[in-house]
């Protein structure tokens, strides 16, 4: 079993082209995983770890409702916004500046072959470096990902969750809200869920900004400490 994990900061890059770069080593550990099991050989496959930030854009989960967008083409256009129906679990959510987007390529199968474990770990990893911050974060039973106020009339989301599997392998990830100009979510019905709100680690500490890099630090160090992973930084 490989527990290497490749680290890759994309920076700010174009929703579809950070898809297709997923999809793309998405495909080659697939690829492998199946000449692996034609020729009877064992060759390690590889896992990584993208972060990216992505100009404005919102997605639609394969199952998600289109319902849920509350803007035509031309109000996207104008809000300098883009939108695309996606292969990930879930419903709709929001993308953008001020948010750290993770999304974590594995062979599972050099893990431990558990989708429910997968998720749980995730949301874990956010919720540690959440407290790290002094907040206190918590599931929401049968919504994936990770909220604030849980069981109070302020629930709210602060970080969304969608991915997808085959063979055992992931692609797309998790979504935290750090700087978020919060007032692109008002265009949404988010992740389909009604009556409830989503805040930003930023609004939530009362400042004006936090130090994306540091979070992102804290985050990879929650993750490999969760995954029993190492992280080799490209």
């Amino acid at each position: 079993m490989n527990k290497q994990i490749q680290l890759q900061d994309l920076g700010n890059k174009d929703y579809k082209a950070s898809w297709e770069y997923q999809e793309e080593l998405f495909k080659g550990i697939v690829d492998l995983k199946i000449q692996n099991r034609k020729d009877e050989t064992s060759l390690p496959t590889p896992n990584y770890f993208l972060f990216v930030e992505h100009p404005h854009v919102y997605t639609l989960g394969k199952s998600g409702d289109l319902s849920n967008l509350l803007l035509s083409e031309k109000q996207l256009e104008a809000k300098g916004a883009t939108f695309y129906k996606i292969n990930r679990g879930g419903d709709i959510t929001y993308h953008g500046p001020g948010q750290i987007v993770g999304y974590p390529i594995l062979d599972l199968e050099n893990f431990f072959t558990d989708i429910h474990k997968y998720l749980r770990l995730l949301e874990e990893a956010i919720i540690l470096t959440l407290a790290e911050y002094g907040l206190n974060s918590t599931r929401s039973e049968g919504e994936t990902g990770v909220w604030l106020g849980v069981g109070t009339p302020f629930a709210r989301k602060i970080c969304a969750m969608g991915v997808r599997a085959s063979r055992w392998v992931t692609m797309h990830g998790f979504a935290l809200n750090v700087n978020v100009d919060l007032g692109y979510f008002d265009n949404i019905i988010p992740c389909g869920i009604r009556g409830k709100a989503v805040t930003s680690l930023n609004v939530e500490l009362g400042v004006e900004r936090i130090d994306e890099n540091e979070v992102k630090a804290k985050i990879l160090n929650h993750f490999t400490q969760l995954f029993e992973c190492s992280l080799i930084r490209s």
